[in-house]
């Protein structure tokens, strides 16, 4: 099969959605498949075993982090593409990438599935907080069901994001197929050398969060739930890993919760073992996102054996189950903090959730349900084939 991806975001930039294009498509090469990615060009490369096309692209305004695909510049690849012999076009976000996709698969006469990633209704109001947030979520359900509605399949992180799209009246054929690990990846980490690496005590009680710094990932929960988790263990310590929009807000909030003592911000860490290192050297992984459609970085932390403390909500729920590696807080700062001193105090139950964290991880590696997805390929280019 020969794949074409389209997407508005790719590596270097860090985030869910490339680290789920990087990881089907690498899983496709090894099965003897192609896969051709159109992505932004930030000024840097990437190193991948399939082929990335870099176009041009601008800042957006409200978020510089991101770019924008300038469509004119395809052309110079008008001969690459024409040649290729496309089966399918994947595409992964629903800007400017998603109508060039819509319109490169009307050209070739190809079918188009979309992953629909992020749960924009509650995205929308932290980056535009001038409109009403009733306004935005109505535009988000629109914006989101004129998209669906175009395209031959939908492939969707979780259930619960799934039963959103529905309700939003979307009715194209759908699938529930998460982002799979790479499980060699995070098999081994050295969380001694992470805690030498930024002077941390090896004996000092330390909560890792690995994820983009944005203000709908609720991170500022963990900061007040951390004040009442130093009432108990005064010389806890919360190490931040990642970048993002709300890397400031979140430094001042720290400060004058008086926290500066008890926070760690260690920036962006590169996957070559720095990010594993981090995950290894927590006692536990905390996480309380309220828009996620799966969460990726609690396989990745359960796979390295580290024990999640975690509220459930939409994707989060569907990998979270008690007896599988976490513990589940409720949407409450108390609740959250009472379950993370009650781990922490304890290295019995430490212990016992991380072995039932690594074997659960096992379930959710990525050549499974990379076939999944090839699976799911092939209903939709038989079923457009036929239609057509």
């Amino acid at each position: 099969m020969n794949v074409l991806m389209i997407s508005d975001v790719y590596f270097p930039r860090v985030n869910g959605v490339s680290t789920s294009i990087q990881t089907f498509a690498r899983e496709f090469i090894t099965r003897g498949h192609d896969v051709t990615l159109i992505a932004p060009d930030y000024g840097r490369e990437t190193i991948d075993p399939f082929t990335v096309i870099r176009m041009a692209s601008r800042y957006l305004p409200l978020d510089p982090e991101d770019r924008m695909l300038r469509w004119r510049q395809l052309r110079q690849y008008d001969k690459q593409l024409t040649s290729s012999q496309f089966d399918l076009v994947h595409i992964h976000t629903p800007f400017i990438a998603h109508y060039l996709g819509i319109a490169l698969a009307r050209r070739f006469n190809l079918p188009v599935v979309e992953s629909y990633h992020t749960f924009f209704e509650q995205y929308l109001n932290h980056y535009v907080p001038l409109i009403p947030a009733a306004w935005l979520r109505w535009i988000a359900r629109r914006f989101s069901r004129t998209q669906c509605n175009t395209v031959n399949g939908l492939i969707v992180p979780s259930q619960a994001m799934l039963d959103v799209l529905r309700d939003y009246r979307i009715e194209t054929h759908a699938a529930v197929i998460p982002t799979g690990i790479e499980l060699n990846q995070f098999g081994h980490g050295n969380g001694i050398a992470f805690r030498q690496r930024y002077a941390i005590d090896l004996d000092r009680p330390l909560l890792v969060h690995v994820g983009r710094l944005a203000f709908e990932k609720n991170i500022d929960f963990l900061l007040k739930m951390l004040c009442m988790v130093k009432k108990e263990i005064p010389n806890v310590l919360l190490a931040i890993a990642g970048e993002g929009p709300a890397l400031s807000s979140l430094k001042d909030l720290a400060h004058r919760l008086g926290l500066s003592e008890n926070t760690c911000f260690v920036g962006y860490l590169s996957r070559d073992g720095a990010l594993e290192d981090c995950y290894c050297a927590g006692d536990a992984f905390v996480f309380a996102s309220r828009t996620e459609t799966q969460g990726l970085v609690l396989l990745e932390a359960m796979a390295l054996g580290t024990p999640v403390i975690s509220t459930a909500v939409m994707g989060t729920r569907e990998i979270l189950h008690i007896g599988h590696g976490c513990l589940i807080a409720e949407e409450h700062e108390a609740d959250f903090a009472a379950q993370t001193v009650k781990l922490l105090k304890d290295s019995a139950l430490r212990t016992e959730l991380s072995q039932q964290a690594r074997q659960y991880a096992q379930l959710w590696s990525a050549p499974v349900l990379a076939q999944r997805l090839l699976t799911f390929y092939d209903q939709v280019i038989t079923a457009y084939r036929t239609s057509n």
